[in-house]
């Protein structure tokens, strides 16, 4: 929009400040946090020095069951957060997403090696133990014939059982540092 178009002031200079469509925004994203706050266990929540009045409208928010009402009381945390401390709670959030992020990278590469060792056999098994080297070769053999077995008759039990082992051992290679 150029400037002979642009909204003007009263003495006709442009409005200072920000835009109606970004006080929308900003206020829209602070609701989507007061949605994930309350989400939130309450020991976790603690950690934020919160005010009374914020900690009133958090604890209110499980006595609400209207659809309808609950998008106006997050409006109304939306509000109460505007005066807290919002770095903490950036970074509060921040740390929770950085986790479920990590939980789930962790799950999909167990679920990697599980299809690789179940679909390759021995070769993905000697690449395995090559990161994993303290794992139970025979038990992983075994666990692998029986998820072989198990895809083929459309049953859930072995490949989950060379699931968990897969986690374990990963969790305990990452944790050993190998």
């Amino acid at each position: 929009m150029d400037e002979l178009n642009a909204p003007q002031g009263i003495d006709g200079e442009l409005p200072e400040g920000p835009s109606k469509s970004q006080i929308k925004r900003e206020l829209h994203a602070l609701q989507e946090l007061a949605e994930r706050m309350v989400s939130l266990p309450r020991f976790e929540l603690e950690r934020l020095a919160l005010s009374e009045a914020t900690w009133a409208a958090i604890a209110e928010t499980a006595r609400i069951k209207d659809h309808r009402a609950l998008r106006r009381h997050y409006k109304r945390i939306a509000k109460l957060l505007v005066k807290e401390d919002m770095e903490a709670v950036d970074a509060l959030l921040d740390e929770k997403d950085r986790l479920k992020n990590e939980a789930a990278a962790r799950h999909h590469r167990v679920e990697r090696w599980r299809e690789r060792l179940i679909e390759e056999g021995d070769a993905a098994l000697n690449e395995l133990l090559r990161e994993c080297p303290d794992a139970d070769r025979q038990q992983l053999r075994t666990l692998i014939r029986a998820a072989q077995r198990d895809r083929e008759r459309a049953k859930p039990d072995a490949p989950r059982k060379l699931f968990r082992f897969l986690r374990e051992e990963l969790d305990r290679a990452a944790l050993e540092g190998w």
